[in-house]
């Protein structure tokens, strides 16, 4: 069940960054509510993977801050950060050899020993993973075997294996047909609703955003131009801010959607 809780999981405050004297992101602050599926949406050059990299720590906020259940991620070493954040990165890639279990097994890396082995909980973790995203008839399967889809799995079940409460998918769905690409958000949103997980995702497909999503941060010239629930905050003129086409948003079965065309 998801989380009841008041208090963010993430909050990001005054959060600037610029490449090169160009200004991605502006003075930008937000809450990402615990248990909840937030999408982090925008046209391209918006500042949401600047965002992202930053509320990763892949990237170091110097001016701004950002607090990870109240504690300031700066102050989190990467081991640290690692036991409460895992992150599937838009693009990845294992060695041609690397089998499915083998891969799943380094989700279980920031709670090693140096010198020790696999204990009882690594091994349960990595079974636990692959079996809720469905891939346990893989295990021995080498990865670069798999198809887009099935290979999408075994990124998130090597994140999940880290058993945070908090994941990071970097738009997950990105190369995948429709039909896995559906399939990946609805495992998103079991491991929400079943497993009481926060999702922090970035998507591109609007539709999906709004289907997919308890609440959406939408980005525009580096600065938040909606954040709420896509009922609330979604409509033709936030489009039009934040990717600046006239796209048309109606009610199908109580259910809001884009005109895409």
């Amino acid at each position: 069940m998801p989380i009841n809780d008041d208090k963010p999981a993430m909050e990001v405050r005054n959060l600037s960054f610029a490449y090169d004297k160009n200004k991605v992101l502006r003075e930008v602050s937000l809450e990402i509510e615990a248990g909840k599926i937030t999408t982090i949406m925008g046209a391209n050059g918006c500042g949401k993977s600047t965002l992202f990299s930053l509320m990763t720590k892949n990237l170091d906020a110097r001016k701004g801050q950002i607090f990870l259940r109240g504690k300031n991620i700066r102050n989190l070493n990467l081991k640290e950060f690692a036991q409460k954040v895992s992150i599937v990165q838009q693009y990845n890639s294992s060695s041609d050899d690397i089998t499915v279990s083998r891969l799943v097994s380094f989700g279980r890396t920031p709670y090693r020993k140096t010198m020790h082995g696999k204990s009882e909980e690594d091994e349960r973790m990595v079974e636990w993973a692959m079996e809720v995203t469905g891939i346990l008839d893989y295990r021995d399967r080498e990865v670069s075997r798999l198809s887009g889809g099935q290979r999408q799995r075994v990124w998130i079940a090597m994140a999940l294996a880290q058993n945070t409460k908090i994941l990071f998918l970097d738009e997950p769905t990105t190369y995948l047909d429709i039909r896995y690409q559906i399939e990946i958000l609805e495992l998103v949103r079991k491991l929400n609703r079943e497993y009481g997980i926060t999702i922090i995702m970035v998507l591109h497909d609007i539709n999906q955003a709004i289907h997919f999503s308890d609440r959406v941060i939408g980005l525009a010239d580096g600065t938040v131009i909606v954040e709420g629930s896509p009922e609330e905050v979604i409509s033709t003129e936030s489009i039009r801010k934040m990717y600046g086409i006239e796209l048309g948003v109606t009610q199908i079965d109580g259910q809001k959607f884009v005109l895409m065309v």
